[in-house]
């Protein structure tokens, strides 16, 4: 008897590290994988190319920075699918390092940094929630970054250390934080909610730094924590070379 693929919802999938997940879990775990993307087109593009392969996709319109794209994101999945087996936060932006910084105060990089870094996050999180306490193993996947590690700021002979990614860093702290807020509200029905550093990825989100690795290499650790089963780890932050401190 044929069983119904776990549906995943990846935010920011139509590219990078995003798109790199999503290929992954509806290649190699047989996932039905909704492609949240911003530029429709582009999501839909992503689709295309896996259900032509006769894998499970679709896609659905997630703008971070408009609530009402996430309502209506969430009112399709569950027309559709009455649930939501896993949820990955993926979109982000790193100001700092995109030429959308230029001429930006302070408080501006602050403002445009947290609304897709953080209040979108939040926004997506409880649209999705219901959908998600009705699944059997609910499992909540927040791309983080090391750079929002509190452990990782006072250590002077850290990575980037001296390079001003405030905020960006700060949008990360918060967003961990974020997660185990949402780790103790799914406790009561197994819920499972782990934060994933990806590490340095080449994509446009580190300005296509060379020195980063691929990234269906950055892709490796989300999907591993997207798809353990029950009575798996919770609460942890983590990248490919093991745990990390908060």
């Amino acid at each position: 008897m044929s069983t119904s693929p776990q549906v995943v919802l990846i935010t920011g999938a139509n590219t990078g590290i995003g798109e790199a997940v999503a290929r992954s879990l509806a290649t190699n775990h047989g996932y039905h994988v909704i492609i949240g993307s911003r530029n429709l087109d582009a999501g839909k593009s992503v689709a295309s190319s896996l259900t032509s392969r006769g894998l499970h996709a679709s896609t659905v319109h997630l703008d971070l920075d408009d609530e009402a794209s996430i309502q209506a994101a969430a009112q399709t999945i569950e027309a559709k699918h009455g649930h939501l087996d896993v949820l990955i936060n993926n979109a982000a932006v790193f100001l700092e390092v995109d030429s959308r910084n230029a001429g930006l105060t302070v408080r501006q990089r602050f403002e445009q940094t947290f609304v897709p870094n953080l209040f979108g996050q939040v926004g997506v999180t409880e649209a999705m929630l219901p959908l998600l306490r009705k699944a059997n193993e609910p499992r909540i996947v927040f791309v983080s970054s090391r750079l929002g590690s509190l452990a990782n700021a006072l250590d002077p002979n850290a990575p980037y250390y001296e390079n001003d990614f405030r905020s960006y860093n700060c949008s990360k702290a918060a967003l961990n934080v974020l997660a185990l807020n949402y780790a103790r509200m799914l406790d009561d029905v197994g819920g499972l909610v782990n934060v994933v550093c990806p590490g340095l990825v080449n994509t446009r989100l580190s300005g296509y730094n060379k020195a980063g690795h691929t990234p269906e290499v950055g892709a490796e650790r989300i999907v591993e924590m997207a798809t353990i089963g029950k009575g798996g780890p919770t609460r942890t932050f983590s990248d490919k070379n093991g745990p990390i401190e908060w």
